[in-house]
C-alpha cells in the first residue's frame, strides 16, 4: 500500500524542486511533475516528489485524520 501525504510549499526552489513543510518538518522535494505551483499551494508528496495539487481544506482534513490515526494507534498499544 502506497501513501501520499499532504504538503504546503514553503519555498520553491531552482530546478523543479521545492521546500515543503509538514506538520512543521521540512523537506525538500522535486515538483517536476506538477505544473504551476507556488508558495503556499499544497500538494500530495510520495517518495519525495509532488503528486498533485490539492485543495487546502482537503489537505487540512487529511493531515487531521493522519493525526487522529496515529493517536489511536497510540492508545492501542497502552
Amino acid at each position: 500500500m502506497c501513501l501520499s501525504v499532504p504538503a504546503k510549499i514553503a519555498k520553491i526552489l531552482p530546478n523543479d524542486m521545492a521546500l515543503v513543510s509538514i506538520e512543521g518538518i521540512s523537506l525538500e522535494i522535486s515538483i517536476a511533475l506538477v505544473d504551476e505551483l507556488h508558495v503556499g499551494d499544497y500538494v500530495l508528496i510520495h517518495v519525495g516528489y509532488a503528486l498533485a495539487k490539492i485543495d487546502p481544506t482537503e489537505a487540512k482534513r487529511t493531515l487531521e485524520l493522519l493525526q487522529e490515526l496515529g493517536s489511536a494507534s497510540q492508545e492501542c498499544r497502552s
